[in-house]
């Protein structure tokens, strides 16, 4: 009788024992505290990585290339995969396609240190930046017509071979040294230069001409660090030496180094645009080369900060600089130098596009 009361007890105290565990388990159970990007969210940069946070710590074997996953479509997007503190993160191969819809997915193959999974796959879209037809080239305005065009002063050390015109204005003549000017009306020339010479102080009509380069030079300016949607956005952490740069919009908050030989490939019709919020810094003897066709003149330096381009370096594209450039000895250039103070020259060869 006694044994009857006794298993009724126990199967019970069972029951209520497995009633709890499973509550305590589903209790326990990881969930999403944040996803980048996040759900719909729309231009992400080409180069953007994919994360996932935890509302805990995870199993790390768990969190691999199986259980975190990107698609394009059908396609899966290769990718490596790491883990941190409660973060998985998902770094693509190569740079992801512009304006293109992807899905992530974290499995229920994730999961705690206790063995405790996801709930359910978490799954989420966005929609990359960048546009699927060829960039507008930034419009230069009237100050398409020089080659090196300044507000405060044009600086030349030595001796330079510049082929292009140069242009100064609101400053005047006395604020462009190291040429040896020849005055003519409304003009100068020098052996250093292929082309004219034009200051603010020069005679009619030369400086309405200039007030409208200049302003042209400021409004190119704004629209190259205007454009929406970058492609990408603080690629390789603003250090893109030996690295090849594709056609589209980079975006960086910092100072942009080149400490070593970069190639930017594309079409003839292609167009960059480089958005610098700091400094760009070329080390010297480095040099940037154009393959597959790309052009100079559709290469656009938006730069913030100082521009400084290293003894002997070549550069290529158009440099429109708000704080000032500075080309040091024996540099050469294929571009246009256009600041919104100085710039300044030694022993420099510089050719327009």
């Amino acid at each position: 009788m006694k044994l009857r009361k006794v298993f009724p007890i126990i199967a019970l105290l069972s029951i209520a024992l497995m009633a709890g565990c499973e509550k305590q388990d589903t209790g326990s159970r990881p969930t999403a505290t944040s996803t980048d990007p996040q759900q719909n969210v729309t231009g992400v940069p080409r180069n953007q990585a994919i994360a996932f946070t935890f509302s805990e710590e995870m199993d790390p074997l768990t969190i691999n290339a199986s259980t975190f996953t990107l698609k394009q479509g059908a396609n899966a997007v290769p990718g490596s995969v790491t883990y941190s503190g409660t973060t998985a993160t998902l770094i693509p191969t190569n740079v992801l396609a512009a304006a293109t819809v992807y899905t992530a997915t974290m499995t229920t193959g994730a999961k705690t240190l206790s063995g405790i999974s996801l709930a359910s796959n978490k799954v989420w879209s966005f929609t990359t930046g960048g546009a699927t037809s060829a960039q507008a080239v930034v419009n230069l305005g009237s100050a398409v017509n020089f080659l090196i065009l300044a507000k405060t002063a044009i600086t030349n050390i030595a001796t330079s071979t510049l082929t292009g015109d140069l242009g100064l204005s609101p400053a005047a003549t006395s604020y462009i040294t190291g040429f040896a000017l020849t005055n003519a009306t409304g003009y100068a020339t020098s052996t250093q230069v292929t082309g004219s010479i034009f200051a603010a102080d020069m005679v009619s009509p030369t400086p309405i001409n200039l007030t409208t380069a200049v302003s042209n030079m400021i409004t190119a300016y704004d629209d190259a660090a205007g454009r929406p949607s970058p492609d990408f956005f603080e690629l390789y952490s603003g250090n893109i030496g030996g690295k090849t740069l594709t056609p589209g919009i980079y975006k960086w908050t910092n100072t942009v180094l080149i400490p070593s030989d970069v190639t930017i490939s594309g079409s003839s019709t292609d167009v960059w645009i480089f958005q610098i919020a700091g400094n760009l810094t070329m080390s010297s003897d480095k040099e940037i080369t154009l393959s597959g066709g790309a052009l100079a003149r559709n290469i656009f330096w938006q730069v913030a900060g100082q521009v400084t381009l290293g003894t002997t370096s070549h550069f290529e594209g158009i440099i429109l600089s708000k704080t000032g450039i500075t080309v040091q000895t024996g540099a050469s250039m294929n571009g246009r130098a256009l600041a919104q103070t100085a710039v300044t020259l030694d022993k420099n060869t510089v050719t327009q596009p």
